[in-house]
């Protein structure tokens, strides 16, 4: 019975997390100049520089920052040339609506 507990462990909680660790080195080393990102702070960002231990992220034009590798939490977009998913440029953009508020509305009559 221990070992099948043992094995139900194994397969439920350990071997996931192993996956998920080894995805998160792959992203993290295959990083390239031109990346879209988000550090684990929630900072986006564009990969300017990459070395061995620490990428260098533009975060604002002309505003570098440098961070470790394990810092970056997840890829938003690849460099460019690496299978573009084109967004809707701003200004074809359908205008966003106001949000219906009824307390707010109430109160303006």
């Amino acid at each position: 019975m221990i070992v099948l507990l043992f094995g139900v462990m194994y397969f439920m909680m350990i071997r996931p997390q192993q996956k998920r660790r080894r995805q998160a080195e792959q992203m993290q080393s295959s990083l390239t100049p031109g990346t879209e990102v988000i550090t684990i702070g929630g900072l986006y960002g564009t990969v300017v520089g990459v070395d061995d231990e620490s990428v260098t992220l533009e975060v604002a034009p002309g505003v570098h920052t440098r961070y470790a590798r394990q810092a970056v939490a997840r890829v938003v977009s690849e460099a460019e040339g690496a299978g573009d998913v084109a967004a809707e440029p701003a200004d074809e953009a359908e205008p966003a609506a106001e949000p219906v508020n009824p307390v707010v509305d109430e109160r303006r009559k």
